[in-house]
């Protein structure tokens, strides 16, 4: 039986880690907390995915060193991958974060690359709700990477029926929709919450889409990967699902909500506060605008309210789309 070890427990985490056992491998669960790893151990189900079972194939442990398997899919925080992924081995890794280091501005690959240059890496990402994995409700995600043995390796040991993954040559493009769907979807539940209604998130989804699509290019990447399901299809899953951390984090701020106050009562991350100064800071330095990102990096440090972001995003100049 084909091994694979999950680091990070976490409710993506642990629904990858069901999904890796669906597929017939054998998979090793690493939890940070050796408490909360011997609860996961003990009762079989996380908190954070009330409902799922975790299979028998699948084991859980605190310790970096018992994780002896051929491929790893690193779902840490993306604020937490660098630190976490220079301690694991040179095996095969599947980067299954979105976003955009603070410090470096360097996305998932490129931090991996940066640690250590000559570990294999791919990219997994795509329209996908941990809960709705861990079910097996059918779902697709796109497995990026140059190498396409690489791919087909990934897809091989991870795919079952009901969740179809689809290979994809262009990393870059890909990682910049998982980046940037997250901010992006701050600004579609901050219009919802705020009660500028349905007409006005369907036209900032669709100028963050344009957004998305002018940095992905700048860094390499390809349209037709941000029309696909790395990039609209995410992105409308996110700005539009209410599971979504992002856009619930956004209707909360909408509705007049303190961000230290929201952020204090949630156990999970939610990757978009860090990445969208990040992003922007990305985007500036490939010399590409992206309006709709800067409101939202300004409206979570308080540079804006939310009636002053929208007010700067009406206010500029008519263009041709």
């Amino acid at each position: 039986m084909n091994s694979i070890g999950v680091i990070g427990a976490g409710a993506w985490g642990t629904a990858l880690a069901i999904q890796a056992a669906r597929a017939g491998n054998k998979v090793t669960l690493w939890a940070r907390d050796p408490a909360g790893a011997a609860r996961l151990s003990a009762l079989r189900e996380n908190p954070r995915l009330p409902g799922a079972h975790l299979p028998d194939a699948v084991g859980v442990t605190s310790e970096l060193g018992a994780v002896a398997a051929d491929l790893l899919l690193l779902t840490v925080p993306m604020q937490h991958m660098r630190v976490i992924a220079a301690r694991l081995p040179l095996r095969l890794t599947v980067a299954c974060a979105k976003g955009v280091e603070a410090n470096t501005l360097l996305m998932p690959l490129e931090v991996l690359a940066a640690i250590q240059p000559d570990r294999p890496a791919a990219v997994l990402s795509g329209p996908n709700f941990a809960r709705e994995i861990a079910a097996a409700l059918p779902a697709a995600a796109v497995v990026a990477a140059i190498d396409p043995a690489l791919r087909a390796t990934v897809a091989e040991r991870l795919a079952t029926p009901a969740f179809r993954l689809y290979g994809n040559d262009d990393p870059a493009g890909v990682q910049v929709g998982g980046a940037a769907k997250n901010v992006i979807a701050i600004a579609a539940g901050a219009v919802i919450g705020g009660g500028l209604g349905e007409n006005a998130r369907a036209a900032l989804v669709t100028r963050g889409l344009a957004e998305l699509g002018r940095l992905a290019l700048a860094l390499g990447g390809r349209l037709e990967t941000v029309a696909g399901l790395s990039g609209l299809g995410d992105l409308l899953l996110t700005c539009t699902g209410p599971a979504s951390r992002n856009y619930s984090l956004g209707l909360a701020l909408g509705r007049g909500e303190r961000l230290a106050d929201v952020l204090a009562a949630r156990s999970g991350v939610t990757e978009g506060v860090a990445t969208a100064p990040a992003l922007v800071a990305r985007a500036a330095r490939a010399g590409v605008e992206m309006p709709i990102c800067a409101a939202v990096a300004a409206l979570l440090d308080g540079r804006l309210t939310l009636p002053a972001a929208i007010a700067t995003l009406l206010a500029r100049p008519r263009r041709n789309e």
